[in-house]
């Protein structure tokens, strides 16, 4: 197993060259840099005329390197990472990227994990219930629900509970993770519990669709499992119905949630987006479209370098978690070493 891991590291390394490199040359794709942003700003908001905006936007692009060729930025940007941890600074915010990925990324992890693990035990509890009571009223009550939650747009919901907080329980503190009196205070019980109501609405919605994805494929995989030879094996070998269910059906039912794993962390930071954007909540999310409207290039490529390394790690721990769940995997890998 140990040795299956060390492999998969090695092998992920040349695969985030790979992607880094694609990344970096898509954002750099569309026309424009953070030079025609300065432009229209010095246009719009500061009176300048189109000559004199566009001198200083010249002279903004020669002074940070935006007038250099493509790869010539690019080996500068990686560079500078695998060699002094530099990941370039951020135009837009004037600050190093490293200190706008480690304002937002933090509290983006700590809230899609919420949302994930609640999503997948409250929709894998679910599967379990819908299938094992096919047909009855609380497979059609737990399929609604999924229904609702794979089909209602995450705006849409998060709209409607902006209006029902502002206009009807006069809410007027939904832009923040906490209200002004604990903004700077330490840690404590009042804290944790503001952060609650500024966060639930994220965490309901988000927990709303990854539930109902989790729901429905382990509905549908359990379904198939109690019917498999073994399932009645251990039927006809007097077990109860609980035993055969939990012990025997649902453990090889959850083998495609497990791989799902894979993919599923660079959701958890994006899958909050339109929800934070609509909340104006300082996640990852609304970074990366910011940065991208205004041409912040190195903001831009540092969030999808992040999220391509967590979709290589949650390959890996889907991997780990296949071969603990599954013991033909850990046979299989046994014996190929």
């Amino acid at each position: 197993m140990f040795r299956f891991l060390l492999v998969r590291i090695a092998s992920a390394i040349p695969v985030l060259f790979v992607l880094s490199v694609v990344t970096f040359a898509i954002i750099q794709a569309p026309p424009g840099d953070y030079s025609d942003y300065i432009r229209s700003q010095l246009i719009n908001q500061g009176g300048a005329s189109f000559e004199e905006a566009d001198a200083q936007a010249q002279a903004y692009k020669i002074a940070h390197g935006l007038d250099k060729p493509l790869p010539v930025q690019y080996v500068n940007w990686i560079t500078g990472i695998v060699t002094r941890g530099d990941f370039g600074h951020s135009l837009f915010y004037n600050k190093p990227v490293a200190d706008v990925v480690g304002e937002r990324l933090p509290r983006t992890l700590a809230l899609a994990l919420v949302c994930h693990i609640l999503a997948s035990v409250i929709g894998i509890t679910f599967g379990v219930l819908a299938a094992t009571r096919q047909y009855s009223w609380v497979d059609s009550l737990l399929s609604g629900i999924s229904f609702l939650g794979m089909t209602v747009p995450r705006f849409l919901m998060a709209l409607i509970i902006v209006y029902v907080l502002v206009f009807h329980f006069n809410v007027t503190e939904i832009n923040s993770f906490h209200s002004a009196r604990y903004g700077g205070a330490p840690w404590s019980w009042g804290k944790f519990v503001d952060l609650v109501k500024h966060v639930w609405p994220v965490i309901a919605i988000a927990t709303l669709g990854g539930l109902a994805y989790n729901m429905r494929v382990m509905r549908g995989n359990l379904l198939d499992t109690l019917n498999a030879q073994y399932v009645e094996t251990a039927r006809a070998k007097g077990l109860s119905e609980r035993t055969v269910v939990m012990r025997h059906a649902v453990p090889n039912a959850l083998h495609p949630l497990v791989m799902y794993q894979g993919v599923v962390m660079p959701y958890m930071l994006t899958g909050e987006i339109e929800t934070a954007i609509i909340f104006a909540l300082p996640t990852v999310g609304p970074a990366i479209v910011g940065s991208m409207w205004v041409g912040d290039v190195y903001v831009t490529a540092t969030f999808m370098l992040v999220l391509s390394v967590t979709l290589i790690v949650g390959n890996i721990i889907a991997d780990m978690l296949l071969a603990a769940l599954d013991p033909r995997v850990r046979l299989g890998g046994g014996a190929d070493a």
